[in-house]
């Protein structure tokens, strides 16, 4: 069943933080199809598409814009596993708790918070629903998630607003930078491996069909209050989805494949030297865990709940991937 199939209440004036992002830019455009007046933040503004430039941290940037507003959809995070505590407290957690405020204050009828699939951690049972105990682990990016989602149900049981989370898994498609554009520049720089052999468990899903689950629950009474997971139909071995870029470059294959210790050991040693010189990187034991994980998540609440049905398979989205590529020039 598509999204077209639904009978959903689209709401009149739809507001986007982080929308000039990857996930933000195509919310937008689907949203203003379905007839929505969509405006949103971010760092630098696009009056063109009514974003505003704006920073979470200072709420006077953004908070008269939510005036008249129906739906927010917050997107805007750190996604990152070396950044410091500090750092993706400020955004990820006050950042959603200060918008929250400012939500309940303007009278926004009702608020869906993108959180992700890193909030399960990344050793879990396979087939992982959204009932799972989740358990912090002192990874900045999975912490920080289990405790912004925690203030927007929180919010949500107070009755000051109705609240939805959605979990995406790994999702990936053109724009996509941690899953298209940074792993083909790092394969055709000879520098990319592959943990646990090559078989930990990546779970994508492609853009068009996050966004779709995303408008499926908010735009229905089955979402408020609820957690929904929104992914592909299966996961795939690492090798195998990044098996893909490789091919896009004319290569056989993506990379050495190594022990998740021995790649534990050398990513950690790369950040050190990095951040020692004042650098930034993600390479790290977090993003080693991330390409380690032995399981995939299950997205049947959404399938039972919500009608949700990914339309868009890994070898369908790969081709519209390796199109933008050459398009963009980056193989």
């Amino acid at each position: 069943m598509t999204i077209e199939d639904q009978q959903l209440s689209i709401p009149r004036r739809v507001f986007i933080t982080g929308a000039r992002g990857f996930i933000g830019r195509t919310l937008a455009r689907r949203y203003r199809e379905l007839g929505a007046e969509v405006s949103g933040i971010d760092f630098s503004a696009d009056p063109e598409w009514g974003v505003l430039a704006g920073d979470l941290a200072q709420p006077d940037t953004w908070r008269d814009a939510l005036v008249g507003v129906d739906l927010v959809i917050h997107t805007a995070a750190i996604v990152s596993n070396t950044a410091s505590m500090d750092q993706a407290w400020q955004v990820n957690v006050k950042g959603t708790a200060d918008l929250l405020s400012a939500c309940v204050e303007a009278k926004v009828r009702r608020f869906v918070q993108l959180s992700s699939v890193a909030a399960f951690g990344f050793n879990f049972p396979d087939g992982v629903s959204e009932d799972h105990p989740l358990r912090p682990m002192g990874n900045t990016y999975v912490d920080t998630k289990i405790a912004s989602e925690h203030a927007v149900l929180a919010c949500h049981a107070s009755g000051r607003m109705d609240c939805t989370i959605i979990r995406p898994g790994d999702v990936y498609g053109p724009g996509s930078r941690p899953w298209v554009i940074i792993p083909l520049e790092m394969i055709q720089q000879g520098k990319f491996l592959l943990p646990a052999h090559g078989q930990g468990i990546f779970s994508p899903v492609y853009i068009d069909d996050l966004v779709d689950g995303l408008v499926l629950a908010a735009g229905q009474d089955a979402g408020r209050g609820q957690i929904y997971t929104i992914s592909g139909s299966a996961g795939v071995s690492c090798e195998e989805y990044f098996g893909y870029h490789a091919r896009m470059l004319g290569l056989t294959r993506p990379a050495r494949k190594v022990s998740t210790g021995f790649a534990i050991a050398l990513a950690e040693t790369v950040r050190w030297l990095v951040q020692l010189f004042g650098g930034q990187t993600e390479l790290g034991r977090g993003t080693i865990d991330m390409l380690s994980r032995n399981a995939g998540y299950s997205i049947e609440k959404a399938r039972l709940q919500l009608g949700y049905e990914p339309q868009v398979d890994l070898e369908e989205g790969m081709r519209r991937t390796e199109q933008w590529a050459r398009e963009q020039k980056l193989i």
